[in-house]
């Protein structure tokens, strides 16, 4: 069942990525069949996300690079949950590579906000 305060904080979220954010896709490449193979399928999923750069205290230069932004992606209406080998694409085209995932699913029903890791290729 979906507790309210999540439903709630899912609205809050919604609402500023809208008023500070800026229209984006989720593109999603499914590999090829092995057995088959053939070509992989690309699909783009419409989103709407703020791209945000991380504090200087935590870029290491490994796992943080310092063009790496921190993409804050709307949860409603999106159609999927974006995942690390995706890629999501800004108003302007840039194109960030997800190198990491966080769902922010509290309570295991609602996503309040998806948080990634973007790295510009």
């Amino acid at each position: 069942m979906t507790d309210p305060l999540y439903t709630r904080l899912q609205a809050t979220a919604q609402r500023l990525i809208t008023k500070y954010g800026q229209a984006g896709t989720i593109r999603r490449i499914t590999p090829s069949d092995p057995v088959t193979g053939g070509d992989g399928t690309t699909r783009d999923y419409p989103c709407r996300l703020f791209p945000a750069g991380y504090d200087r205290r935590y870029v290491d230069g490994t796992n943080i690079l310092a063009s790496d932004k921190q993409l804050y992606i709307g949860s409603i209406g999106i159609g999927v949950s974006p995942k690390v080998g995706d890629v999501a694409i800004g108003a302007d085209g840039t194109e960030y590579h997800i190198v990491h995932d966080d769902p922010n699913n509290y309570d295991g029903v609602t996503d309040v906000v998806f948080i990634t890791q973007g790295r510009v290729a």
